[in-house]
């Protein structure tokens, strides 16, 4: 069989996986795996709140989680996408493939509110969190925007390392609106405790460089704000002319190829999945296994076979409440709440086994062919 090129864009925590796959599936088929990203630093985006307030993470560097795999990291941009020639530019270096995998994530979508862009911060990586907390650390107050989860644990991280500093988290639903009413009262609690207060039910419509402005004309002042609300892909699929729905991820089909490019797969934050019970969101938890499934994918297309549908349910829901608490909401495969929910420490040894499993599992991968079914329960349970 004729080499094969497989480039796979993005190693965060689907690219990785669908990498690792790939590789170790296909190199009897002469599949040949090149690894494009941007730094040589794995991001761990699931810790983004701990850079935020000032802590260290440990380094994973990804050549190292991919050596001996027989993948080819590239360290760059991936400038620009050329499906009628087939050829990714990286670099001002032409990368050609027979298969692309876009697994490159998504940034917070600062461009819906005026202002967000110039005078917002976000958790887009390691240094964006990196220079809001060289900003926190000497902001006499700050506003998050967003009570989704990512809002929830920015807010209590920088409350934690920073106690007595005025923060303000800004919401059009109730902080942890996803999950059981119990689960949203401790929530609610620990907020508290941390001395986080919280407004609900409140429009940003500007962010300015000295706060926000809400619907209705009211100027809340800050000395820092934090932009958690919204998601958007990178453009790289919609300006190579990939089918794209309105956050900018690729329309894939229920094997996760390109609907308009059949040669492209797509996976994580910056693929449009659905399911039978709706639309997944971009998670480590529902990133490893889309990229597991990936990689097999592309070893069954390159024998000539047909690939079952990608299936998949959430378990879980967690979020940290600072270092010594947190919340993990169990829940049921369209991400809907159970009653079970764990608090306090036990569910922070929980969630850190969790987060902490990536680097392991990809270094498993190196030797062993992890099936995605692996990583889903069989119906969700």
């Amino acid at each position: 069989m004729e080499n094969t090129d497989v480039v796979v864009l993005g190693a965060g925590y689907a690219g990785l996986m669908a990498a690792l796959g790939a590789a170790r599936r296909t190199r009897r088929l002469g599949g040949r795996v090149t690894l494009v990203n941007p730094s040589e630093r794995f991001t761990e985006r699931l810790r983004m709140h701990q850079v935020a307030s000032g802590q260290a993470l440990a380094e994973h560097r990804i050549p190292d989680l991919v050596a001996g795999a027989g993948i080819e990291f590239v360290q760059g941009w991936a400038e620009r996408l050329d499906p009628a020639r087939k050829v990714v530019v990286v670099g001002g270096r032409e990368l050609r493939y027979d298969i692309a995998v876009l697994a490159i994530g998504s940034v917070a979508d600062t461009g819906a509110v005026p202002g967000a862009a110039e005078h917002a911060f976000t958790l887009d990586g390691p240094d964006a969190a990196g220079r809001l907390a060289e900003r926190v650390a000497g902001a006499p107050s700050v506003v998050v925007v967003g009570g989704g989860l990512t809002g929830v644990e920015a807010a209590s991280e920088i409350a934690e390392r920073h106690p007595g500093r005025p923060i303000l988290l800004l919401s059009r639903d109730v902080p942890g609106a996803t999950m059981s009413a119990p689960a949203r009262a401790y929530l609610d609690g620990a907020l508290a405790r941390l001395g986080v207060r919280v407004r609900a039910g409140v429009d940003v419509v500007e962010v300015r460089e000295d706060g926000v402005t809400l619907a209705g004309g009211e100027v809340v002042p800050a000395g820092v704000v934090v932009w958690t609300t919204g998601f958007t892909a990178p453009p790289l699929a919609r300006e190579a002319g990939l089918a794209v729905d309105g956050h900018g991820r690729v329309l894939v089909d229920a094997t996760l190829r390109s609907v308009s490019h059949p040669d492209v797969y797509a996976a994580g934050d910056s693929a449009a999945i659905r399911q039978s019970w709706g639309m997944i969101h971009g998670t480590c938890q529902s990133g490893i296994p889309a990229g597991a499934y990936v990689g097999q994918a592309i070893a069954r297309h390159l024998r000539g076979r047909r690939a079952k549908p990608f299936r998949f349910g959430y378990i879980h829901q967690h979020v940290s409440l600072g270092r010594s608490d947190a919340i993990v909401q169990f829940t049921r495969p369209d991400d809907s709440p159970r009653r079970l929910f764990l608090t306090g420490r036990a569910a922070v040894r929980y969630k850190e086994a969790v987060i902490s499993s990536p680097p392991p599992v990809y270094r498993l991968s190196r030797r062993v062919a992890l099936p995605a079914s692996l990583f889903v329960l069989p119906a969700g349970r």
